[in-house]
Parts: structure tokens; C-alpha cells; sequence
């Protein structure tokens, strides 16, 4: 029998009992369709949160740890390596740092940076310079937010109460300073350690204004000095760190690499990123295998579809027999059927599994705004759904092999029928 007599017998069949196999059909796109999209939330999940990391400044960015004041020889290395770009020594000052202007007060975090690597690397700045000098300073975005006077207290407390009463929080957004702060002179006073008191108010020039964060709901209102405020300051008490920037996201790990190699305690984000990944590996595993029970529970209905057939089809596997028929040609048609049923199933449970991930990005994110009473979170990169073609390949290979043996049975029953007892059969 030639492959095109096969395919016309088969489609023959599946066109004679149509709603049947059109049931089957179905039951196998809801199985493989429920295994997509099921897998397809691990692999969203695992997509929002690597573009989140890999949106991040600091990716290209690789911390050494240790609370020491990098030497000037291990420096030279450092920055000998190949691909390392800027080492950046940073200094977190103890206690937060008092801010006097007019009649507002605030208080803020101060860091100290190295000037002349800083100018190395991206700016980071909304509008003015790097501080060059002692009193010259850069403030964080929110800055003049933080600066309040007796009568933004007061409206705080109430708009907080409030808030409170219905359940939310008030961030304080609408007080403080709403004055260009670039060039203006304030007075700060540092804390001092051994007498737990602050210093003597000194004066400094603010030079520059930092970008507004990445995130809404970080309120940045910190101060950052030059390296020469330490000369102007010699006894502040500081907490060290180093910051080893790489030309590169490709050339993070290479590096991190030989870094590790010279004992250097050293961590990047990148690092996270790959036990990330390894988590969600284990994860989509975990969702495939229970979407496959769901295509274990439709090839019960394959198989008894397939069962039947063979059953109907008694006296017509009889006459193939009586006219030479091979028992393997006989399996072989009763195998294609099974087979066209799940590809037919699974051509469909793609098409309806993209459906519902464009579908579930669309609407999501507006439903669980609703219903977290937040606000609107479509504004945000958040993937909920994401189908690749792995996935896809995947699925319909689960899929296509469970059809497969869902067949296999029956057809093999089909090959076992004797000639005289099938064709005595009535129609």
C-alpha cells in the first residue's frame, strides 16, 4: 500500500467518526495547552526578575568585600586586570548626617567617593557637577522632600493618620523644600562617635542634584562628598567598600573569575542571576511535570478512541489481512491515526496557549492593581506569561509521544485479529 493509500485510509476513518475523534482532538489541545501555559508562568516569572537585574546599574558592577581600605598595590592589580574599567573606593559615614536650610531641617545618609574614578564612569547626575572640593556636595533627588519645618510636620502627621484610617500609607511627597536646591548653601553637622554628639554646623555648596531612582518607591535624599572632605574631617568615623566596575555584563564573570582566583572576596549580581536561574530550571521541571498529568489524563481518551476503532474496524483489518496486508503495516495505520490526533492537538493547543499568555499580560496586571488596591502596575515590565519555543517543542514532543503510546496498544491488539474470524464478522 502506497504512503498517500495509507493517509487517504486513515483520514477516511477519522472523517467516518469525526465527533468522536473531534472529542479526543480536543481533550488532547486541553491537555498540552494546560501544560504550556502552566510552564509558561515560571518561565514569565523568571523573565521579569532577570530584566529587573539585568536593568540595574550595578550589573556591570562587582563588590569587594571586606570593611579595609583597599591597598595601593592590590589597586594596581585590580585595575590590571583586563576588562575592569574603574575602581571605585566609596566610604559610608556613621549616623546620619543633619541638614540645616532656612527654617527646614532633615536628616540623610552621607557617602564618600573617590572624584576622580567617579568622573570614569557614567554620569549619574540630573543636572550639575561632581563635587571637586570639602564643602561641595551632590544630593540625591529627594532631597529637598526631606527638608521639613514645623508646619510640614504637622501636615504630615494628619495626612498620615489618615492614611492609616483607610489602610495605605503617605509617603510625604507633597511637603518639603519645591525650590531649585542647585548652588544653594545649606549647614550640616556630622555625628560624632566617641562624644555622641553631633559636630559644629559647617556650610556646603550643593554642586549637584542625582537622577530620580529607578524605583518609584525609593526616596533618595542622600549626601555624597568628595574624598577631600576626610582632610577637611579627619576624624569621621567611615565604613570602607570597593567597587570594581567591568567594560562589559559579558566580561562580569570572566573577570569575577580571576578575581576569585586571587582570593579576592568578591561578589557580583550576576552571581545571583545564574542561582536564579538554576532555581527556575527546577521550577519549570516542577510545572512540566504536572502539566504532563494532564496529558496523561487525555491520552486515557486517545486510547480509547484507538480502542474502539479497532474494535469497528474488525472486518476491514480482515480484509487487509486476506489481501497481504503486513501485520506491521496494519500497526503502522492505526499508529498514524493516534499520531495525527495529537498533532492536531497540539498544533491547536499552541495557537490557544499564545492566546492565553497575550491575554494574561494584557489583562493581569490591571486585575491585580484592582484587586491589591495599588496602583496601576501596567506601567511596569511584568511579564506574567512567556511561551519560547523550547516550551513549545517541548510540550508538543510530551504531547506527540503520549499519543504515540496511547495508540500503540491498540493498534497492536489490530495486528493480532485472525482472517477467517474478522471476515465472518457482520457488517
Amino acid at each position: 500500500m502506497l504512503f498517500k493509500d495509507q493517509l487517504q485510509f486513515v483520514f477516511q476513518h477519522m472523517k467516518k467518526n469525526k465527533l468522536r475523534v473531534t472529542m479526543t482532538i480536543l481533550a488532547a489541545m486541553i491537555g498540552c495547552s494546560f501544560l504550556i501555559v502552566l510552564a509558561s508562568i515560571g518561565f514569565g516569572i523568571q523573565e521579569t526578575l532577570r530584566n529587573d537585574i539585568l536593568s540595574q546599574e550595578e550589573v556591570t558592577r562587582i563588590e569587594l568585600y571586606g570593611d579595609e581600605t583597599l591597598s595601593e598595590k592590590d589597586q594596581e592589580y585590580i585595575e590590571s586586570v583586563e576588562h575592569v574599567k574603574v575602581v571605585l573606593n566609596k566610604a559610608d559615614l556613621e549616623g546620619l548626617v543633619t541638614t540645616s536650610f532656612e527654617d527646614r531641617k532633615g536628616e540623610s545618609t552621607g557617602v564618600i567617593f573617590n572624584t576622580s574614578e567617579r568622573e570614569k564612569l557614567p554620569s549619574d547626575l540630573k543636572e550639575g557637577r561632581l563635587p571637586e572640593q570639602a564643602n561641595e556636595i551632590v544630593v540625591g533627588y529627594h532631597f529637598g522632600q526631606s527638608l521639613l519645618n514645623d508646619e510640614d510636620k504637622a501636615i504630615i502627621e494628619k495626612k498620615s493618620k489618615e492614611a492609616e484610617q483607610q489602610g495605605t500609607y503617605y509617603d510625604g511627597s507633597e511637603e518639603g523644600y519645591k525650590g531649585d536646591m542647585l548652588n544653594k548653601e545649606i549647614s550640616l553637622q556630622f555625628f560624632d562617635n566617641e562624644s555622641g554628639k553631633y559636630s559644629e554646623p559647617s556650610n556646603f555648596k550643593i554642586v549637584g542634584i542625582l537622577k530620580e531612582p529607578s524605583y518609584d518607591w525609593y526616596i533618595d535624599s542622600s549626601i555624597q562628598f568628595s574624598d577631600a572632605l576626610l582632610d577637611k574631617f579627619p576624624n569621621l568615623v567611615t565604613y570602607p567598600s570597593t567597587f570594581i566596575y567591568v567594560d562589559s555584563v559579558e566580561n562580569v564573570m570572566p573577570v569575577l573569575d580571576t578575581l576569585k582566583d586571587q582570593n579576592y572576596q568578591v561578589y557580583s549580581q550576576l552571581e545571583q542571576l545564574e542561582e536564579m536561574d538554576l532555581f527556575f530550571l527546577i521550577f519549570k521541571i516542577g510545572l512540566i511535570f504536572i502539566g504532563t498529568i494532564a496529558i496523561l489524563i487525555a491520552s486515557i481518551g486517545i486510547f480509547n478512541t484507538m480502542t474502539m476503532a479497532v474494535t469497528e474496524r474488525t472486518r476491514e483489518i480482515g480484509v487487509l489481512k486476506a489481501i497481504g496486508a503486513s501485520p506491521s503495516l496494519i500497526q503502522r495505520l492505526f499508529l498514524m491515526e493516534s499520531t495525527f490526533i495529537g498533532l492536531l492537538g497540539t498544533v491547536l493547543a499552541v495557537v490557544v496557549s499564545y492566546g492565553i499568555s497575550f491575554a494574561a499580560n494584557a489583562i493581569l496586571p490591571y486585575v491585580v492593581s484592582f484587586a491589591l488596591s495599588e496602583e496601576d502596575l501596567s506601567n511596569y515590565e511584568i511579564t506574567f506569561s512567556l511561551i519560547p519555543i523550547s516550551l513549545v517543542l517541548v510540550a508538543g514532543g510530551i504531547s506527540l509521544l503520549v499519543a504515540i503510546v496511547s495508540g500503540w496498544r491498540p493498534a497492536r491488539n489490530a495486528t493480532k485479529i485472525e482472517v477467517i474470524q474478522a471476515l465472518r464478522q457482520e457488517l
